[in-house]
Parts: structure tokens; sequence; C-alpha cells
């Protein structure tokens, strides 16, 4: 199982913030806040807050849903910075001109899960008994005979 944490319409670029979050993705909780506790760049105290988020969403959805979530077994799976709206902004030139610029935004996400957790079977999700499969769609057959 997933537990996230997202903040919206964070004040940094989010190139900046992805250089940050290649650093934890894949890594041991315990380890990744040791890592961002220490990293010099500006965002990371941000990245560091919504990561002790998303623990803390682990550990209140693990004695509220009484699941077994063992906390210190949890690792970031995903860690992503997508682009939120651009603020336009103009800056005074020489000559009376005016040059444009944009302050971009970023939309942060940090997923955790358990190591070694039990994956869920693809055809149980679907609804269908294990071993069969779905037929091929009907289009399966219009593409391959167009391309001939």
């Amino acid at each position: 199982m997933e537990f996230t944490a997202q903040t919206r319409f964070a004040r940094i670029s989010p190139q900046k913030a992805r250089l940050v979050l290649g650093l934890i993705q894949g890594r041991r909780v315990e380890e990744a806040m040791n890592t961002l506790a220490f990293t010099k760049k500006g965002c990371a105290p941000d990245i560091h807050k919504l990561l002790r988020s998303a623990l803390e969403n682990a550990s209140y959805l693990s004695q509220e849903k009484g699941l077994d979530v063992d906390v210190d077994n949890l690792y970031v799976k995903r860690a992503v910075a997508n682009d939120g709206p651009r603020m336009k902004r103009i800056r005074p030139a020489p000559m009376g001109r005016a040059y444009r610029y944009q302050r971009r935004m970023a939309h942060i996400t940090i997923a955790l899960a358990e190591k070694g957790a039990p994956k869920e079977d693809v055809a149980t999700v679907v609804g269908e008994e294990k071993g069969k499969t779905k037929p091929a769609g009907k289009t399966a057959g219009k593409r391959a005979a167009k391309k001939k």
C-alpha cells in the first residue's frame, strides 16, 4: 500500500526540486531524512517537511485502519515534482524598456511504500479468476490488417 503526501504551489522551480528528489528516491525513509537534513539546497527543508508528513500519514493510517505497517520498513517509492502555474513578472531594463520573466511553481508528491509488501494480483484487481486472460480487443485484428 502507498502512503502519499503532496504540497502544491511550492515557490520553487520544479527543476531545482527534482535535483533534491533524485537524492532520496528509492531510499529508506530514515536515510532520506538524514540526506535531506544535510543537503544545502534551499528546497531541502520543504521536502523534509513533506517526507515527514507522508511518514505521519503512514503511521496514522496503520493505526486507524488497523493495517499492519512497519514504519521502519518504508522506503520512498515515488518522488515527483510537476509544473505548477507560472507568475509572469516584469523587470525594468535600460532605456525605458521592460523584460518579462516567469516565476515558476511546483507541485511536489512523495509516495512511501513498504519493502517486501505483497503485491496485488492484476487478475484479482480486475475481478477475474487467476489463470484466465482477457481476450484481445476488437481493434487488435483491424490494426494488423491495416498495416499490410
